[in-house]
């Protein structure tokens, strides 16, 4: 597995590393009243990227998400699994400003974006991929990618109009948001489609175009909902390698819904288990692979207690 536990810390030493909470026993030995107020432990602290707290949203009396609770750190893979109909896909929708939640907050770098518009979220940096493809049938791979370039573009329509060459506004515009979907098309090996109408190219490849348009608004956080399905076991296994490779070369932070269980114990940092829209356990993928209560989720009660058997 890529995440083994080396070590049991205490619940401090895991959270601020031991030579730090070394320093704060030194500081608020014989002090205890200190702990909470020394500057230390204010340093030591580290703020979560994006939270997630007490969530819920309910449809016509049904909870569809109740008290869900996480934190992801920046640069992280964080997993959300479930079986069908655990409210994954609600929670990102509840993220990216589709659905307005009945009860909790959503925090991004210390901001509440819950009951936001999902253009608003798009402009503080959250993008999404979605579970059944989103894209212009009747454009090409370029002109899709182009979309995701929408934030960054302050043409209006008069000088959009009158676009006299690589010089004028428009075009110094047009040239520089070309150049990042050219590299995106690079990353993504995109380039032998880059002209062809995305509604003619294989499954896979959609895939492959949707989350590029989605790279193409250069997210810090970047929400993916099941990018492998459909695909066949080569397709997969590239879609790994470039996950990884948006984790490490373009330090995006990601959100991950995805039913292949290998992939997800395979790159994950960490996993959030729900069923019926309530939390089961959030942990590294080994301590994930273990709890029973998972296990009774995907295989059923009796399954679970003969496979721990």
């Amino acid at each position: 597995m890529r995440h083994p536990m080396v070590s049991s810390p205490s619940m401090g030493e895991e959270r601020w590393g031991w030579e730090g909470c070394n320093e704060l026993r030194q500081e608020v030995e014989g002090h205890p009243s200190n702990l909470l107020t020394s500057s230390s432990f204010k340093k030591k602290t580290i703020m979560a990227f994006f939270k997630v707290e007490k969530l819920s949203i309910s449809f016509g009396g049904l909870d569809a998400l109740s008290n869900i609770n996480f934190e992801v750190q920046e640069g992280q893979i964080f997993s959300i699994i479930g079986p069908n109909g655990a409210g994954k896909t609600t929670l990102f929708n509840c993220i990216n400003g589709i659905y307005r939640p009945s009860r909790g907050r959503i925090v991004f770098k210390d901001r509440e974006i819950q009951g936001r518009r999902p253009d608003k979220v798009a402009r503080m940096g959250i993008a999404r991929t979605f579970q059944n493809i989103e894209l212009f049938a009747h454009m090409s791979t370029m002109e899709n990618l182009m979309l995701g370039r929408h934030r960054y573009m302050k043409t209006g329509l008069f000088r959009g109009a009158f676009m006299w060459g690589r010089r004028s506004f428009a075009g110094k515009e047009e040239v520089a948001n070309r150049k990042k979907v050219e590299e995106i098309i690079d990353l993504l090996d995109l380039q032998s489609v880059r002209n062809k109408f995305v509604g003619g190219l294989p499954y896979g490849t959609q895939k492959q175009v949707e989350l590029g348009r989605a790279l193409a608004l250069e997210p810090q956080l970047l929400l993916l909902d099941e990018p492998s399905a459909g695909m066949n076991s080569e397709e997969k296994q590239d879609m790994i390698f470039w996950i990884k490779d948006i984790q490490d070369t373009l330090k995006v932070t990601i959100l991950l819904i995805e039913h292949d269980m290998k992939m997800v114990m395979d790159i994950s940092d960490r996993v959030l288990v729900i069923n019926f829209g309530s939390p089961i356990v959030e942990g590294t993928p080994e301590e994930v692979q273990r709890n029973p209560e998972v296990l009774k989720a995907y295989l059923g009660e009796e399954n679970a207690i003969r496979d721990i058997a």
